[in-house]
């Protein structure tokens, strides 16, 4: 397997030409989703940039597919394009159905591949009703056409219930995890090839195992490093059952050979329950959340490292605590040019959530600054997380709030 520039480019892509200089941040609401109507609702996810500015999300609700007795909408996804006079228009690209042939309920985002093609997860529907991976074309006129590639089946085989998104490597193959099923019942890192005919076939690279040293329940999505070892965390398992930092390595043959890296352990020290994915810096050293533990287990930011002779040392850079500071961090980090790290917690004093910035002190220390509390008027519980555009401005979703009470987009700007 060979691992070029764009598979590369989702491992560096959060590393952007721009520096710290957060002095008063704004915040502005670019949309909020209405509950009523046809609109997407409960955007759970990170949003993601094509070439030209425009922004694409996904709703875990809403659009105009229903989804049981109730009407609820399963799902859609939405693209934000700038106006030339300022303010944002959103359009609806796709709204999922419940049809046993369509996936529904959507709660990672996207990415985009080459030819500008969107593919996400939808961690229910499909055949087996136990979520799918779909793919978006964009047509010349306009429109987008959905495929699901890949329907997840209950089979003690395929993997289940995919909460996190996909990443892409140069050769245009897919690859991510479902958070249950597979052999061993724990969950599975998987990849999706294109074949010749134009069908997409799906191989599982790793089954995880409740045993005691494995993780299990893997819930975020995956990076590269620029060798194309995979990377990753699990909710749970390990040596004390509170999850892991995993890495997944090639092997002749097409088999991969799984590492644990570090068992988070609930200790008051350690941070444990990562819901979230994983980044780098530079140096090669790894960044993450944890939802859970720490000095005051209200979660943590951690850094794991490799050691000379081998291995790989974790180490808590920020313990979050209940003084309004934000704590429960589901989502993951980025990072700026300078090294400072960027996420949201889903929650604070007042509940509903913070965008929070860690900045490397001369001691070695980190130091945590709020810059920006939300207040249900500006959207509630920030579950996703950020991304920067080419000014340093800052892009997220909440999942509620807002005016119409369906959540927000958002952007802070320095």
């Amino acid at each position: 397997m060979s691992i070029g520039a764009g598979a590369q480019s989702v491992v560096f892509i959060v590393l952007l030409l721009v520096s710290s200089a957060w002095g008063s941040p704004q915040e502005k609401v670019l949309h909020n989703f209405d509950v009523t109507g046809t609109d997407g609702h409960y955007p759970l996810a990170t949003l993601v940039f094509d070439a030209a500015g425009n922004l694409y999300g996904t709703t875990s609700y809403g659009g105009s597919g229903s989804c049981g007795d109730n009407g609820v909408g399963c799902g859609s996804v939405f693209e934000l394009t700038p106006k030339a006079g300022g303010g944002w228009t959103e359009k609806i690209l796709y709204s999922f159905r419940n049809d046993d042939k369509d996936g529904n309920h959507p709660y990672a985002g996207l990415i985009f591949d080459t030819a500008g093609n969107l593919y996400g997860t939808t961690l229910y529907g499909g055949v087996y009703d136990y979520g799918t991976v779909f793919e978006l074309t964009h047509q010349k006129a306009g429109t987008w056409t959905e495929k699901v590639l890949h329907n997840f089946n209950d089979n003690y085989e395929d993997g289940i219930w995919p909460y996190a998104g996909l990443i892409i490597d140069a050769a245009g193959n897919l690859y991510g995890t479902a958070a249950y099923g597979g052999v061993k019942g724990n969950g599975t890192v998987f990849e999706l090839m294109r074949e010749a005919d134009g069908h997409w076939m799906e191989k599982t690279l790793h089954n995880f195992s409740y045993d005691g040293k494995d993780g299990n329940a893997p819930y975020a999505s995956l990076i590269f490093d620029s060798v194309g070892n995979l990377y990753g965390t699990t909710l749970q398992g390990g040596t004390y059952g509170t999850g892991t930092v995993f890495e997944l390595s090639p092997k002749e043959g097409g088999e991969w050979r799984e590492s644990i890296l570090h068992s988070f352990r609930n200790n008051s020290k350690d941070g444990y329950y990562s819901n979230a994915g994983l980044i780098f810096d530079a140096a090669g050293s790894l960044y993450g959340t944890t939802r859970l533990g720490g000095a005051y287990n209200y979660g943590t930011v951690f850094r794991m490292t490799r050691k000379t002779a081998g291995g790989w040392t974790e180490k808590v850079l920020h313990n979050f605590n209940l003084n309004g500071e934000g704590f429960y961090p589901y989502a993951g980090l980025i990072i700026d040019e300078g090294g400072n790290l960027y996420g949201t917690t889903s929650n604070e004093g007042y509940g509903i959530g913070v965008v929070f910035e860690l900045t490397k002190q001369a001691n070695e220390g980190w130091r945590e600054k709020v810059l920006h509390g939300f207040n249900d008027e500006n959207g509630d519980y920030p579950y996703g997380g950020l991304i920067f555009d080419a000014a340093g401005n800052l892009y997220g979703t909440t999942a509620y709030g807002g005016t119409k009470a369906g959540g927000t987009v958002f952007e802070i700007t320095p």
